[in-house]
């Protein structure tokens, strides 16, 4: 089953939710194949988002909104914070001596854009970031070859999943007409021994 292009969770009104966005982004984007980059990048922007929404003042009881998403077509992630608070978020220019308030600084410069707006429901606002990260995009069905054309370090699908290559060989039997078995050792599980002109995705 293909992973989904979305995640959608909510947050209690604690500190304790700003690491645990990020073990759960880190844990999507894993999912989704993304490199450390921009696992790093996605974590330090979401953090930023997340604790801004615990700081508006609401009652007690409201709860921190998250959506990640990967928009596909474009190569970006979507990161997304909502709460129940008005106000409209902006850039700082905190003083050398101040300590905080550089976190909208940090998201301007490490996103591709980001923004806000209204939430559907009218109560609140939502704060959006998108990163480049385009190793998100799908993968490939793939495309059918015959097996001789298949090289150490492509991945074939067999057995229903995605498997690495690590190296081919090749037997020759001395029954069936000497054909030419391939032999592919994967990544995992038993080597795969095909006739060479079988076909294989890649």
């Amino acid at each position: 089953m293909a992973a989904p292009n979305e995640v959608t969770f909510r947050l209690s009104r604690r500190r304790s939710s700003v690491p645990r966005a990020r073990a759960l982004l880190h844990a999507v984007l894993g999912s989704w194949g993304a490199g450390p980059d921009a696992l790093q990048t996605g974590e330090l922007v979401l953090s930023e988002l997340v604790t801004n929404a615990l700081r508006v003042r609401v009652p007690s009881d409201r709860l921190v909104g998250v959506r990640i998403a990967r928009l596909v077509d474009e190569g970006l992630l979507r990161l997304e914070v909502s709460d129940a608070g008005d106000g409209k978020p902006e850039v700082r220019q905190p003083g050398e001596d101040e300590t905080g308030g550089r976190g909208l600084q940090l998201v301007e410069a490490m996103a591709h854009r980001w923004g806000y707006e209204a939430r559907a429901c009218g109560i609140g606002k939502i704060v959006w970031a998108e990163l480049k990260v385009p190793g998100l995009a799908p993968e490939r069905d793939g495309i059918e070859v015959a097996a001789v054309a298949v090289r150490a370090g492509q991945r074939v699908r067999v057995w229903g999943a995605w498997h690495v290559v690590r190296s081919v060989g090749m037997e020759r039997s001395s029954s069936d007409g000497g054909r030419d078995t391939l032999v592919l050792e994967l990544g995992e599980g038993p080597a795969l021994r095909i006739d060479s002109t079988a076909p294989l995705t890649v």
